[in-house]
């Protein structure tokens, strides 16, 4: 049975198709991301900061405390401000967007992209030594670097933007023709 007439009921009832459904998953992904970032960075505050490197996978993987006043593997120390104004342009730019969500993959990204930019961003804000010089707090050391959740977010958002994008599908849940 149709809808209205010319319009396929496959194309109303397909998961991720209206806009509150990605949008509302995007929300989801974003908080419970953006959440679990804050309290593991409160935790190795609290646990880690000033203690030796707990070795979790021999080799492999360890927690180890720092604050990175720059990006991935230190560079841009010297331009954390640069990095805050960045932060906050992505997050301005990812709400934007969100706004014309329709596709889950995109709305899964954009989440993952939020918080990480968000999480790192609030360290940046609120965390010694000043206001939009804040280092962020980074703990999970898996060998040639030390990251955070909103990293694995990051690095998360980039490989599903990647994909949807080389899949030729839009944000709003278009497809490319070939």
């Amino acid at each position: 049975m149709q809808a209205a007439r010319g319009t396929s009921l496959s194309s109303l009832s397909t998961p991720g198709s209206t806009s509150g459904s990605a949008v509302g998953l995007f929300t989801i992904v974003a908080v419970v991301a953006l959440a679990v970032d804050q309290v593991t960075k409160v935790l190795a505050v609290r646990f880690l900061e000033g203690e030796p490197s707990v070795e979790l996978i021999p080799g492999l993987l360890q927690l180890t405390f720092l604050r990175n006043a720059g990006a991935a593997l230190g560079t841009g120390s010297s331009m954390t401000i640069v990095l805050t104004v960045l932060a906050i342009a992505v997050t301005i730019g990812v709400l934007r967007v969100a706004t014309r969500l329709r596709d889950r993959g995109w709305a899964v990204g954009l989440g993952l992209l939020l918080s990480g930019a968000a999480g790192n961003l609030a360290d940046r804000l609120f965390r010694e030594p000043a206001p939009l010089r804040g280092r962020v707090v980074d703990f999970i050391d898996y060998g040639p670097f030390v990251g955070n959740v909103a990293d694995i977010a990051l690095t998360l958002a980039a490989g599903i933007i990647i994909w949807r994008t080389f899949r030729g599908v839009g944000v709003d849940g278009s497809r490319e023709k070939s």
